[in-house]
């Protein structure tokens, strides 16, 4: 690995970007928590796993639905008021959670319209998720120079992960100590506190005016930017069918409650397991970004995921399956800072709210599809040959895209845009 040394606190001297950086933090951080209540709660009182796959689908249809038009809202919009009306419905989808998953309301509602409630309430977190999405990519742009993207894609990357590392063990702390009720308060606080810092960022000018051409065509010029662009492209579409194949996550309840025997404490400790790893690499790569070879770099990692997805599949020894979600969050993490500063690098200023949404389609979604592709081939073929058919899949993919596109072999990171 070829690596050039920098200043690695270079972004974080803005103090907007501080702001940001530390909001993003608690936001991740919260919904991170919420997801292992609901994915724990629904397990409880259905005891499907397929119901559990449905999570991540149910987020997915609206997020992926209405993403070209969250971006062209985002591009025509201020995004600071944009990213603060969607975590203020965050906020209150938690709160509507707070009070239908609290044992009085069980017992009048009954498990099965519960768990309707708490699916409904996730597919407009999907809607949320669309508009937020862009607008927090957008922003970033918007708040720092163009020559500390690196740096700042870093620290956000890092913040991110710092709070699947935290939301994922808090919640599972919580849970099993205060019940459900008081852990959606909390949580509920946390994204208050979220909203106030975003506050603390100014007011930005809009950067994209729409001219004659309508809602639609100006919603499907980022997706023709993606398409236009080779490496965005290879580099999307890998990540696309690795998440897609490697959404073990989803199952997690499974190996917490019935293979490793370790409750919800456990569960919260595996769901944060990948994000610890993954943050201890990202703190490496704010002082040694990488710029040669990262293609290379980016296809061995995401290989690398793959392998320890499967030796994660066959465990059945909680500190080694501990360890293999650390070190599959450490290469997953690689992944994400070079996709993140290449689409950085490569957007316009007046498209990265549509460029975002094309990247959440077909990213943050395949998370979600993922999870349910796990939660059904579970339900077919059972729990850990599920989890070894998505790691194998995942090297599948990479060797595949390794052969095909040399443009993804020869890629490198530099402070230009990446036009091949």
């Amino acid at each position: 690995m070829t690596t050039t040394k920098t200043d690695p606190y270079l972004a974080l001297r803005n103090k907007e970007f501080r702001a940001f950086v530390l909001a993003r933090l608690l936001i991740t951080m919260a919904l991170t928590m919420q997801a292992v209540i609901i994915g724990y709660e629904i397990y409880e009182l259905s005891n499907s796993k397929l119901l559990l796959g449905f999570i991540g689908l149910t987020e997915a249809i609206p997020a992926i639905g209405i993403a070209l038009y969250g971006g062209y809202i985002a591009d025509k919009s201020d995004k600071r008021t944009l990213l603060i009306t969607s975590i203020s419905l965050y906020t209150f989808m938690c709160f509507l959670l707070l009070l239908f998953t609290n044992s009085s309301s069980i017992q009048l509602l009954g498990n099965k319209d519960v768990i309707i409630l708490i699916f409904g309430i996730i597919f407009f977190t999907g809607i949320a998720r669309s508009f937020a999405s862009p607008a927090s990519y957008g922003l970033i742009a918007q708040v720092i120079p163009r020559e500390e993207y690196q740096s700042a894609i870093t620290w956000s990357s890092a913040a991110w992960q710092s709070g699947a590392v935290l939301g994922p063990a808090l919640g599972g702390v919580f849970l099993g100590i205060l019940g459900i009720t008081h852990t959606f308060s909390i949580i509920v606080i946390i994204l208050c506190i979220a909203i106030y810092l975003l506050f603390q960022i100014g007011k930005k000018p809009i950067q994209y005016v729409p001219q004659d051409e309508s809602v639609f065509e100006s919603a499907l010029q980022g997706l023709r930017f993606v398409f236009n662009n080779k490496v965005i492209l290879s580099c999307i579409s890998l990540d696309l069918f690795a998440v897609l194949f490697g959404g073990a996550i989803a199952l997690l309840p499974v190996y917490a409650k019935d293979i490793l025997h370790v409750g919800a404490e456990g569960l919260g400790w595996l769901r944060a397991a990948q994000a610890a790893g993954a943050i201890v690499v990202l703190l490496i790569l704010a002082y040694f970004p990488i710029y040669k070879n990262a293609g290379k770099i980016l296809l061995a990692s995401v290989f690398g995921f793959g392998i320890f997805m499967i030796l994660f599949g066959i465990s059945k020894i909680f500190w080694f399956s501990m360890l293999c979600l650390v070190i599959s969050g450490a290469l997953d993490g690689v992944s994400v800072s070079i996709r993140h500063t290449i689409i950085q690098l490569s957007t316009p200023n007046e498209m990265r709210g549509r460029v975002s949404a094309v990247n959440s389609m077909f990213i943050g979604s395949s998370n979600e599809i993922g999870e349910f592709e796990s939660g059904a081939t579970a339900a077919l073929m059972g729990t850990v040959p599920a989890v070894i058919f998505g790691g194998v899949m995942t090297c599948v993919v990479v060797a595949t895209t390794y052969f095909i596109s040399p443009s993804m072999r020869k890629m490198e990171l530099g402070a230009a845009p990446i036009t091949e």
